[in-house]
């Protein structure tokens, strides 16, 4: 059995590798492409939807996986149906441009499929919470999660890479805590699709993963979220850490932005990572930065976080606040929109 999924992993990285490398000759042909604007990091035309390529594999390889009895009818339901549906919606923004009200519809339907199958999430579980807040507040910070992904997705690699952290990580909390689950395998299966694609997503980027790439992602982990906290594999706490770098990014410089410009809700680029790569004229040292600031501090925080249980709400402030500090030096405030 270890020696299949060992293969099974393993494709999956060959099969994500390649088929990015055939996408990126096909987006170009079909002019897929992200053209430089006001916005934009980038002087030329860049393949983009390149998403669609490791997120479809990675939806494919679980359905097989799943006809096999390995991932339940809840994960294929979830993971599988929902996946697909968050990539191909994605893709076909990446293509036609599909306007911000129809993105939070489908959103919504996305993240209310998520809790309708996972039993409303864990909130339903606190009795001091009337079940439609509950709901409620469930289904805000799913839509949120799948526009947090698109926030952090601003130079070559950022979005991509943390992917791999996230999934490498949580592989390590896993096995320290004993979960020899299904879940080890399907985090490895993330790390191994992502990573065939980051090869080319790496600073200097040839291709872009798109909103295909970031709402799939989005999607996939505010679901894994879900789930694992109500069967308590993985605590909140946990997943605050592995995320400390993006979910201080983009909460502080959203709420600093609702408190510095008139039309906060615009698209932009004042993230401190945007601003940072902008002053040194560099996406890898960026890049680069944030993921040594993820193996060598968030890392050891999260397995703190799984060691000594009792002070994961201390782990979490001291994983978050670095980032936010940075995000409030470096972010809206340093920014000129």
């Amino acid at each position: 059995m270890l020696n299949s999924s060992v293969l099974v992993i393993l494709f999956t990285f060959l099969l994500s590798f390649i088929c990015t490398r055939y996408y990126r000759s096909f987006a170009i042909k079909k002019d897929i492409v992200a053209n430089p604007i006001i916005r934009s990091l980038h002087e030329h035309q860049i393949p983009r939807g390149g998403g669609v390529v490791f997120s479809i594999i990675f939806v494919v390889t679980v359905f097989v996986l799943g006809l096999l009895n390995i991932f339940k009818f809840e994960f294929l339901m979830v993971i599988g149906v929902g996946g697909f549906v968050a990539s191909m919606f994605g893709f076909f923004d990446d293509v036609v441009d599909i306007r911000a009200l129809l993105k939070l519809f489908i959103q919504s339907i996305l993240a209310g499929w998520i809790l309708f199958w996972f039993d409303g999430g864990v909130l339903t579980t606190v009795d001091w919470l009337p079940v439609w807040l509950s709901w409620f507040v469930s289904w805000f910070l799913l839509v949120w999660m799948m526009n947090l992904y698109n926030f952090m997705d601003g130079v070559d690699g950022i979005a991509i890479s943390g992917a791999v952290f996230v999934s490498m990580a949580l592989i390590v909390v896993l096995l320290i805590a004993g979960e020899f689950s299904s879940l080890v395998l399907l985090f490895s299966l993330l790390a191994m699709s992502c990573s065939g694609f980051l090869f080319y997503n790496w600073p200097p980027a040839s291709i872009f993963m798109g909103d295909s790439g970031s709402v799939f992602l989005g999607y996939l982990f505010g679901a894994l979220i879900v789930n694992t906290t109500m069967t308590g594999v993985i605590s909140i706490w946990t997943w605050i850490v592995v995320f400390g770098y993006f979910f201080a990014d983009t909460n502080i410089t959203i709420l600093m932005r609702i408190l510095l410009v008139k039309k906060w809700y615009q698209a932009h680029k004042s993230h401190a990572y945007q601003n940072i790569a902008r002053v040194l004229k560099s996406h890898v040292k960026v890049t680069g930065a944030i993921q040594i600031y993820h193996f060598l501090y968030l890392l050891p925080i999260t397995i703190w976080t799984v060691l000594v249980p009792n002070w994961a709400p201390v782990a979490a402030i001291m994983a978050l606040m670095p980032a936010a500090i940075i995000t409030y030096c470096f972010g809206p405030r340093f920014s000129s929109d």
